[in-house]
């Protein structure tokens, strides 16, 4: 028998109107025997309609997603609601108090521990509670993405190449309504534990972002999030009014041969923006040896023609690392 959930509401997830509150998740510390971790939410429903499941900070250190949710929760009119708008503009709340991509608490990285556990840590609670409290109410689900402290993105907003043609349809559309700079027809190259594959598994329109990175955030970066939702909202029919469309190029990750990845250590020179047309076989980045002198940087080329989506941020690299990411451009 499965155990409840461990994570207690303090709104009502039925309600009506709007209510601010949290999701208060028990964790027992040093500091606080009987503590909890308060995750922010909020719930707008007014009459019948579609569920819109809106997220941020599933990485702590991914901000345009939080901007935008917690002004949206804030400003949101319930009399332009037909359906319900349930929103968590932090979704791993420990690791965005501290700035990080994983939980101080437990080092859980949210987005890689789905469908979590009821009686497993903090962070394996919060994806339980979203895997069947929150995910099984939605229509359609947002979930905002940047870089973080290490990866920069053009702006994008994706949804994924799916076996569910129909369902893929539906999420590319919905993709097109968000209106960012760049959609991306997007294969991961880790989709196992991830929240997307659990709302895409039960069948969930789904809609992801990139929209720059760094560990920080711009103020295009924050508009396009702040258009998109509500862009998303209107495309699903929770409120009334006109897309605020804006031009959008479709990218395709076609292959793993998009990404590439540092084998050694060193310090990273990236040779083409963030934008830039790049062709197959032309060096993209150069990795130097901080070790010694004399030694010739090794070459990072790119395995395939289009154009430079994402690119390692910080200066200096380490094996593993994913350095780039080229994307096809189609049309």
């Amino acid at each position: 028998m499965t155990k409840p959930s461990a994570i207690t509401p303090t709104v009502d997830l039925e309600g009506g109107g709007v209510q601010h509150g949290f999701l208060r998740v028990p964790y027992s510390r040093d500091d606080s025997a009987w503590g909890s971790v308060m995750i922010p939410l909020a719930v707008i429903r007014n009459g019948s309609g579609p569920t819109a499941l809106f997220t941020g900070g599933n990485h702590g250190d991914e901000y345009e997603g939080p901007l935008a949710l917690y002004e949206l929760a804030r400003t949101l009119d319930p009399k332009a609601v037909s359906g319900t708008v349930i929103i968590v503009p932090a979704m791993n709340y420990p690791a965005f108090r501290a700035g990080t991509r994983t939980s101080p608490i437990d080092k859980g990285n949210m987005n890689r521990i789905f469908p979590g556990r009821p009686d497993g840590t903090v962070t394996e609670k919060i994806a339980d509670f979203f895997q069947r409290e929150l995910l099984p109410r939605a229509d359609i689900v947002l979930d905002f993405h940047s870089g973080g402290r290490t990866l920069d993105f053009v702006p994008f907003a994706a949804a994924h190449v799916l076996p569910d043609k129909a369902l893929e349809r539906k999420a590319f559309a919905a993709v097109e309504a968000f209106s960012a700079p760049w959609s991306m027809k997007m294969i991961e190259i880790d989709a196992v534990g991830m929240y997307d594959t659990a709302a895409e598994e039960m069948g969930k329109l789904f809609v992801t972002t990139e929209l720059g990175g760094g560990g920080t955030s711009r103020a295009e970066t924050v508009r396009i999030a702040r258009r998109g939702a509500m862009n998303l909202l209107c495309h699903a029919g929770i409120v009334s009014g006109a897309i605020d469309k804006s031009e959008t190029r479709w990218l395709d990750m076609p292959s793993s041969d998009c990404f590439s990845f540092a084998e050694e250590d060193g310090m990273i020179e990236t040779m083409v923006d963030l934008g830039s047309p790049v062709e197959a076989g032309q060096v993209i980045a150069r990795i130097h040896s901080t070790g010694r002198t004399g030694i010739a940087p090794h070459e990072i080329r790119a395995k395939l023609t289009g154009m430079l989506a994402a690119r390692h941020f910080p200066g200096l690299v380490k094996p593993g690392d994913c350095v780039s990411v080229v994307a096809t451009v189609d049309g």
